[in-house]
Order: C-alpha cells, then structure tokens, then sequence
C-alpha cells in the first residue's frame, strides 16, 4: 500500500455505544514495528459481536469489532519481514504478554494484559487492521479467505476439546446447532464419541448435523420427551452447550450422568445465572467446564482445516456489506443463518 502526503481514510463499522453503530470513514492504521496492516476480505460476525453491540460484554467504546478475519497484506513494519506484500493470511486475535503467571502457566487467555482485535482493539470489520506480525499465518492455497475467517471459531472449539479431553467410547449431548455447533458436531466425530445426539429447533441445522457426523437429532420443542429416559444414571458422560440461553442451560444438567463434564462454550450475558442443584454436583461427581476463546490453539486448528479434518466453508450462509452487518445488528438475523460473513471480495 502507497501512502501519500495526506492521511488515508477506509470505511469501518463502529460501535459507538450499546445499540449504537454506524459506518464512518476513520483513518487507515499503520504499520508500526513488529506490525502488518491487512486488507481485510472475509470478516465472520460472531455472537460477541452482537453482545458488544447490544453492550453485554466487555469492550469499551467506541470500538471496531471484528475478530474472525482473513485477507492480504498490504503494509509491513519494520521487523514483519516474515511476511510479504501480498502475502494471504488470516490471525488469531488474541494477545497477551507473555510474562504474566498466567503466561508462564499456560494459560495465556486469562493473561493479565489480555488484548484481543475487535474486542478490546480496533478490530478487522473495515476495510484494512494492523496487527502484530507473530499473530498472523499464511493461508494455505487449498483455504479459500471465507474458510480463512473460519479458523478463529475452529481454534474456540480446538481450545474447548484440549480442557474437555474426550475419552474413547463417550456419550455427548450438543445443544445448539449452529455454526459452532456444527463445527462440534465435526470434531466430536473425530474424537472418538460413541454417540452424538445434537438438539436444535431449527429442521435444517439438525439435517445438516446428522449429515456431519451427529448420531441422533433431537428438536427442541420435543427433548423432554425424546430424551425422557436419558436423565440422572442414563443420562450422557458430555454435555456441551453452544446456545449461551440461560434456560437451555439450566434445563441440560438433568442429562448428565455420573461423573460427567459439561462444556460452557456458548456465551451469556454477563448477569446471567442459572440454578444448579448441589447436591447432584456433589452425588455425581460432575465436571464443570468453561471455555473462553482459544489458548495458542490457531495453528492446530489451521492444520485441521488445511488436511481437510474438518469442513467448514459450506458454514457461510449469508455474506454481507458494512451496511448490511449494520442491519444484521440492528435485528436482521434468520432461523437459518450460520455463520454470517462481512465480504470485500
């Protein structure tokens, strides 16, 4: 990228507050040391994108969200020479400091300098993001940018499977089928689950997860009837919920077996409480497990998708404007969407 004597201008979609966003010209970031700027092509809009905007998470305003990216490099700092004009590449988002105990213990997503691009950094729903060169990665030719912009969601999931460790031969419960779902439902099948039942209300995400590797599929509206004799002793050695609906997730321990683990993947709100009965915690020695985001985990979920492990690009069922995101934030959203995409291709 050629920069002139005047300052650069690119279109981004801005928070400015909850439910308050627009899209505005704001200057092009530069490449500072250790930096590349990226054009961005495929940007995925994720359920903390619209927590952000309805401001039910923790970002601080205004803000540019966007966090599952992929693109082309365009600029390189001093210090990126890894990297190439032109270079296609997609990022984990997350940074951290690499010094904290946190860090030094292996557990760099609760590091105490935590950034992340799109959540506490200008992130990549605009026309071009900087960021550190060591987050980046070249996108293999056989990855397209739309599955590029997917690796982040997979990396989540990668993160969520290393805290869970399925074992050989174990029963799962998945409810929710949406993108993140979906992606569950490929990589459960690969971990060696002996059953898979997935619940939705939605009659095509549930086709699409038996067609992907799901056992059973079970709608929503019917579970406690369906899944009547799978409660307390009968019930499944994992339970993972995506839905991040208080209710659903209240409702799911009663599935969950002795000595079982449940998975909090999906994200609540930050107030949101559910009842959880003690005693069955204590008298079926369950496993609580909570996943937040990935954890150096962008690399293996690259290598996932780029051996064909898992597929993903069939996930992308909408690709929007800028304005048309506004719009998707503003209520816009569908039954059938998965996974949503920003497209500048």
């Amino acid at each position: 990228m050629k920069r002139g004597d005047g300052e650069m201008k690119m279109k981004a979609l801005v928070i400015d507050g909850p439910r308050s966003a627009a899209v505005r010209e704001v200057p092009v970031p530069l490449a500072r040391p250790g930096e590349i700027v990226v054009r961005v092509l495929r940007v995925g809009i994720c359920g903390t994108d619209v927590h952000i905007y309805n401001g039910e998470y923790l970002s601080k305003y205004p803000i540019i969200p966007g966090h599952e990216f992929s693109g082309v490099v365009v600029e390189v700092g001093e210090g990126a020479e890894q990297f190439r004009e032109g270079d296609r590449v997609a990022a984990d988002p997350n940074l951290s400091c690499g010094r904290c105990r946190f860090c030094l213990s292996g557990r760099a997503n609760h590091c105490e300098r935590w950034d992340v691009i799109g959540v506490t950094l200008p992130g990549a729903m605009a026309e071009y993001v900087a960021l550190p060169a060591e987050l980046a990665m070249k996108l293999p030719d056989r990855l397209n940018f739309a599955e590029g912009a997917l690796i982040e969601p997979v990396a989540c999931v990668v993160q969520a499977l290393r805290r869970l460790k399925p074992e050989t031969g174990d029963r799962a419960l998945l409810l929710g089928a949406g993108a993140m779902g979906q992606q569950w439902v490929q990589a459960l099948a690969r971990s060696g689950v002996s059953e898979l039942v997935v619940v939705d209300l939605a009659p095509e995400k549930l086709e699409m997860a038996a067609a992907w590797g799901a056992t059973r599929t079970v709608s929503a509206d019917r579970m406690a009837g369906e899944l009547e004799d799978r409660r307390g002793k009968d019930g499944f050695e994992i339970v993972i919920d995506t839905t991040g609906v208080p209710r659903v997730i209240e409702n799911s321990f009663q599935y969950l077996g002795p000595c079982g683990r449940y998975v909090q993947f999906g994200v609540t709100t930050e107030e949101a409480t559910v009842a959880l009965r003690t005693f069955g915690l204590y008298q079926m020695e369950w496993t609580l497990i909570g996943s937040m985001a990935l954890n150096h985990t962008f690399a293996p979920a690259l290598a996932w998708l780029e051996a064909g492990r898992l597929s993903v690009g069939h996930l992308v069922t909408r690709e929007l404007s800028l304005e048309g995101a506004l719009d998707f934030f503003r209520g816009d959203r569908r039954p059938s969407d998965m996974k949503v995409q920003i497209s500048f291709e």
